[in-house]
């Protein structure tokens, strides 16, 4: 696929194929220097009727993938919104400890939503995101109106649907052209489901080096691939990856400390089985939990019904 404008030129061609007619929002990229020199980076959508208004909705994505797995939610949401870059991720900075667990990830995503924002937040995160979210949520709650957490449980098994990311990911760490990667994408399943769709993600997610040759833009390729060529036998703590990592007691702890309204959001298809669900309402009592007819991506299979759930939570209909 010949590379667009700028990254924001897809957003006509993604509310057609939605069944959107509103106009498309006004896209931004923010940059925000941290603390130790690393770079966090942002998407902010503001409507095209009023793009002085600051977000009221901010987004974290999953393992692997990166703001603009957002898109169609955000244009079917209709309403200001902020999407981070999670580290590691996008156009995020990688870290060098390759430490992309909640609770250290957290206060970047902090530093972030208090730049980025004036109010309280609904914060929305998937998988990766919405552990993160949680741990934003119970660390900063003066941040966080309302938590939403997608299709993710501290308990959820990493043996289970998440190893068929972990394998997609555990390739080449670099491809002689975007097409290669877009092949892998739907030989797995992945990508939407439409070549068209992938070459998207593919645009997204990939960055051509100087040589020429593209790369993923997030570090968990590189550690997939590294773990894939570590023998389980010979040195079985190396194998415990990333996606793996998250999924510990901590996660628990940041959810039950959480003060605002929570929610869980899991696919009928998708990675949180009924006894990670129950399990989530014992822990967490006072939380809604609810199904919807999804795989793991509830943003990228049915973005318009989230997005209408996410503007009922905000009383916009």
């Amino acid at each position: 696929m010949s590379d667009p404008i700028d990254e924001f030129s897809f957003l006509p061609e993604q509310a057609a194929e939605a069944g959107i007619h509103a106009l498309a929002p006004r896209g931004e990229r923010l940059s925000l220097t941290l603390a130790d020199g690393r770079i966090l980076s942002a998407l902010r959508y503001t409507p095209a009727d009023s793009p002085d208004s600051e977000p009221v909705v901010t987004f974290l994505h999953g393992a692997g993938l990166n703001a603009h797995t957002w898109d169609t939610t955000i244009l079917a949401l209709g309403l200001p919104a902020l999407a981070i870059d999670l580290p590691g991720h996008g156009d995020s900075s990688w870290r060098d400890d390759a430490a992309y667990v909640a609770r250290v990830l957290a206060p970047d995503v902090a530093a972030g939503i208090d730049a980025w924002t004036n109010a309280p937040q609904l914060l929305v995160g998937q998988s990766l995101g919405g552990l993160t979210a949680a741990a934003v949520a119970a660390s900063r709650p003066d941040l966080v109106r309302e938590l939403v957490v997608i299709d993710i449980t501290p308990g959820l098994d990493p043996n289970a649907g998440a190893r068929q990311i972990r394998d997609f990911f555990a390739g080449p760490v670099d491809w002689a052209s975007r097409d290669q990667l877009v092949d892998r994408a739907l030989a797995f399943g992945l990508g939407g489901g439409t070549r068209r769709k992938a070459e998207r993600g593919v645009f997204f997610n990939s960055r051509i080096r100087p040589d020429g040759r593209v790369e993923w833009k997030h570090h968990f390729a590189r550690l997939a691939n590294a773990a894939s060529a570590v023998p389980t036998a010979a040195a079985p703590a190396e194998r415990q990856d990333a996606v793996a990592s998250v999924l510990g007691e901590s996660g628990w702890e940041d959810l039950t400390a959480v003060a605002s309204p929570t929610t869980l959001l899991r696919g009928d298809r998708g990675y949180v089985t009924e006894r990670d669900a129950a399990e989530f309402a014992r822990r967490v009592p006072s939380a809604s939990v609810s199904v919807v007819p999804s795989g793991h991506n509830v943003q990228e299979e049915i973005p318009l019904e989230l997005g209408a759930r996410l503007r009922a939570m905000l009383g916009a209909g």
